[in-house]
C-alpha cells in the first residue's frame, strides 16, 4: 500500500474521531433533563441522534445485497468446489478457537477480580416477556420463514445459509462464466463502490451518535458496574495489542503484524461507532482488499464474521455470567470452566450483528445458569450488555479482519502475504 494512500486513509480516522469527540463534547455539556417520572424536559444534544440514523441506516440497506452479492459470487466463481469448503470449514473453525480463548482469558479474570464482592439485598425485576423454545431458536438462526423474511438485517444468519446454498447452485451450473455468475460478481463489486460513497458522510454521523450517547448515558453509569467496566475495557485493548499481532504474524508471517495495524483502525473505529458487526462488513471488505487477502476468503470469512465471530461478545457473555453469580453470592471456580466456556462460545455464534440484537445471548445465559431466577438475571445481563457493547463490537467486527490472516494460512499457504507483496 502506498505511503500516499495510508496517509489519506489516516487523515480520514482522525477527521472520524474528531467528530466522536466533539459529539461527546456536546452530549456532556448538554444532556437529557428528566422530572423525577422519567419525563423528557430537554432533549438536549439527542437531538442530534438522526444524525448518525441516517448513516447507520444507509449500512444496513447496503449489507443485505451486498452480504447475498459477495457469498454468492465467492462460492458460485470457485474454481474448485473442494477449496470453498476448506475455506468454510477452516473460517468456523477459527472463530470457534477464537472466541474459546477469550472466554478463558475473561474467566481467569473473573477470578482474580470478581465484579461483584457483596452478594445484592434488593434486585430489580424485569420483563421477560414471550420467547420462543430452543429448538424454535435454532431454527430461527439458520432459516427463515418465506423469502421476504431474508431481506432484512435481522436474519443475517439465515440469509448467509441462502446465499451460500445459492451460490453453490450457480457454481454447479456454470459457474462463474453463467450470466447469474457474472451478475453476483458485478453486484458485489457495485456495492463497495456504493460503500465509498456513503463513507463520506460518515464524520457527520459520529458526531451525532456520540452526541446522543453521552448526553443519554454520560450520567447514569451505575456505581455497582464500575468495577465489571474496569476490568472489560482495559481487556479489550490489552487483547488488540497482544492477541491480535499473536495472530496476524502466525496467520501472515513476516510483515504481517504491521500490516495489519496499518489497516486495522478504520474498521475498529467504524465498529466502535456503530456497535453494528453488519455495518462495518464494507470497511473490513476494504480492509482485506487493501492487505491481499484472497477475494474468496475475504468474501466468506467477513460476512459470516458479523454473525459467528464474536471474541468481544464471548468477554461480555462471562463477565455477566460471573457478576450474576456474585449478585446471587454464588462461588465462580474453576470447576465452571467448561461449561461456563461452551456457553459463552455457543450463545455468541448466531447472535446477529445488530445494535442491541435481540438479547438472544442473555436469554440463553439466564435459562442454562439462572433459570429460576431468569426475571431478577436478565436486566441485569441486558444492562452490563448495554455497557459493554461499543469496545465488544469492536473486537467482534475489526477481529473479522484479523481472523481473515489465520483463515489464509490455512487456505493459502503460510508465506500468503509475501505473495501478495501487500506487506508494509
Amino acid at each position: 500500500m502506498e505511503r500516499t494512500s495510508v496517509k489519506r486513509n489516516y487523515v480520514f480516522l482522525a477527521i472520524m474521531l474528531g467528530a466522536m469527540v466533539a459529539g461527546a463534547a456536546v452530549g456532556w455539556f448538554f444532556p437529557v433533563v428528566k422530572d423525577a417520572d422519567g419525563t423528557v424536559l430537554e432533549a438536549g444534544a439527542t437531538i442530534f441522534k438522526p444524525l448518525g440514523t441516517v448513516f447507520i441506516n444507509l449500512m444496513f440497506c447496503i449489507v443485505v445485497p451486498m452480504v447475498f452479492a459477495s457469498i454468492s459470487s465467492a462460492v458460485a466463481n470457485m474454481k474448485s468446489r473442494r477449496r470453498a469448503g476448506k475455506i468454510m470449514g477452516v473460517t468456523v473453525a477459527t472463530f470457534v478457537v477464537t472466541g474459546a480463548i477469550a472466554a478463558v482469558i475473561m474467566f481467569v479474570l473473573m477470578r482474580l477480580f470478581p465484579p461483584v464482592l457483596t452478594p445484592w439485598t434488593e434486585f430489580q425485576t424485569g420483563e421477560m416477556g414471550d420467547y420462543a423454545s430452543l429448538s424454535e431458536l435454532i431454527v430461527n438462526f439458520f432459516t427463515a420463514e418465506d423469502f421476504v423474511g431474508l431481506l432484512s438485517r435481522q436474519a443475517m444468519l439465515p440469509l448467509i445459509v441462502f446465499s451460500l446454498l445459492f451460490g453453490f447452485a450457480v457454481n454447479l451450473t456454470g459457474g462463474g462464466e453463467t450470466l447469474v455468475g457474472k451478475f453476483l460478481d458485478n453486484l458485489a463489486e457495485v456495492m463497495l463502490k456504493f460503500v465509498q460513497l456513503v463513507t463520506y458522510y460518515a464524520p457527520i454521523a459520529f458526531f451525532g451518535f456520540f452526541a446522543d450517547l453521552v448526553a443519554t448515558y454520560g450520567s447514569q453509569i451505575v456505581e455497582n458496574y464500575v468495577r465489571a467496566l474496569a476490568v472489560y475495557y482495559p481487556l479489550c485493548f490489552l487483547y488488540i495489542f497482544t492477541a491480535w499481532p499473536l495472530f496476524a504474524w502466525f496467520g501472515g508471517g513476516k510483515g504481517a503484524v504491521k500490516t495489519m495495524f496499518a489497516h486495522i483502525a478504520k474498521p475498529a473505529i467504524v465498529s466502535l461507532g456503530t456497535c453494528s458487526s453488519v455495518a462495518t462488513i464494507p470497511t473490513n471488505m476494504e480492509a482485506a482488499a487493501d492487505t491481499g487477502i484472497s477475494k474468496d476468503v475475504t468474501d466468506m470469512v467477513l460476512p459470516l464474521g458479523a454473525t459467528m465471530h464474536m471474541d468481544g461478545s464471548c468477554f461480555s457473555c462471562v463477565l455477566k455470567i460471573a457478576f450474576v453469580f456474585g449478585v446471587f453470592g454464588q462461588p465462580f471456580t474453576f470447576s465452571q470452566l467448561v461449561p461456563v466456556v461452551l456457553v459463552a462460545v455457543l450463545s455468541s455464534v448466531g447472535m446477529s450483528g445488530v445494535p442491541g440484537g435481540g438479547y438472544i445471548g442473555e436469554y440463553i445465559i439466564c435459562s442454562i445458569f439462572f433459570a429460576d431466577h431468569m426475571e431478577i438475571a436478565f436486566p441485569i445481563l441486558v444492562t452490563i450488555g448495554n455497557l459493554v457493547d461499543p469496545p465488544a463490537t469492536m473486537i467482534n467486527s475489526a477481529g473479522d479482519y484479523v481472523a481473515s490472516f489465520l483463515v489464509s494460512r490455512f487456505v493459502d499457504g503460510k508465506n500468503w502475504l509475501q505473495r501478495a507483496g501487500r506487506q508494509l
